[in-house]
């Protein structure tokens, strides 16, 4: 398999980190977004990462923006990568669109951080070429791409994923489609248990940021990184994860749902643990 062009769906922060490093490869990008501006508010902030970049010795920004095309609709392409919402409903949507639209001989691909890939597959006339493609942010930045294989993935599409996120200069590393794959399950709960101990009083955010970041040697702290993540997309996850596995210590803290009703989604927002504004 050959995936000369690309459709991203979602021109968010994922959205756009995985057009900018797909476009940096040499391929064609058409980039879709439902929501009105966002694809002209994508591309703006691939060109602002791409010219911070350029500053270090990178590739020029006009050269790699010259293969992203902004589109109305999703487009025929060699591989479509999703990375809408997290909302089940919306992913479902849009997989059985991009299944009637793109050509038989495509792949559709997943930037979910929780929902199962089995479920979106089952939803196409093509689940053998359904997968799951997890970029970490900034995606121009971090390294790992969780690969994630729906029980109808063939060996062909996870190799031919696989072999595509080693061109894009990332680190590929496979998991089953279980509720939050690896990196979520593990690093959910430790935001969680962050959250709690913030509402129970142990310590100030700054505290526990900083003890997570000199006790355990990590660029971020937990809270911090909820900020980065959204508040609101932590909640979602949690609630995959609670469900998914049916165990209560995966419900989302009681101060997490708080903040997301109070509309403190963390960065993006202009507050969440901490205040951006």
């Amino acid at each position: 398999m050959e995936f000369e062009h690309v459709l991203i769906a979602g021109a968010g922060q994922m959205g756009a980190g995985i057009a900018q490093v797909v476009a940096g490869s040499g391929r064609r990008v058409s980039l879709y977004d439902a929501a009105p501006g966002a694809t002209e508010r994508g591309l703006a902030t691939m060109r602002k990462s791409l010219e911070k970049l350029a500053e270090k010795g990178g590739a020029d920004p006009d050269e790699a923006l010259a293969r992203v095309t902004a589109v109305d609709d999703l487009v025929p392409a060699d591989l479509l990568i999703e990375a809408v919402i997290e909302d089940a409903a919306v992913k479902h949507d849009l997989f059985r669109r991009a299944d009637e639209t793109l050509p038989e001989s495509a792949v559709l691909a997943s930037n979910t951080s929780s929902i199962p890939i089995t479920s979106l597959a089952a939803g196409t006339g093509r689940p053998d070429r359904v997968i799951g493609m997890h970029f970490f942010n900034p995606v121009p930045v971090l390294k790992l791409v969780e690969v994630i294989r729906a029980v109808q993935t063939s060996d062909e599409t996870a190799t031919a994923i696989t072999k595509l996120a080693e061109d894009l200069g990332k680190v590929p590393a496979e998991a089953n489609d279980f509720p939050g794959f690896v990196s979520n399950r593990i690093l959910m709960p430790f935001i969680n248990e962050a959250a709690y101990a913030l509402m129970e009083g142990v310590a100030e955010p700054e505290s526990i940021d900083t003890i997570a970041k000199l006790g355990f040697a990590h660029p971020m702290g937990p809270l911090a990184l909820a900020d980065l993540i959204g508040l609101d997309t932590c909640v979602a996850i949690m609630e995959v994860l609670h469900d998914g596995l049916g165990n209560p210590k995966y419900a989302p803290c009681p101060l997490l749902r708080q903040y997301v009703q109070a509309g403190r989604l963390g960065r993006k927002s202009g507050q969440g643990f901490y205040s951006y504004t």
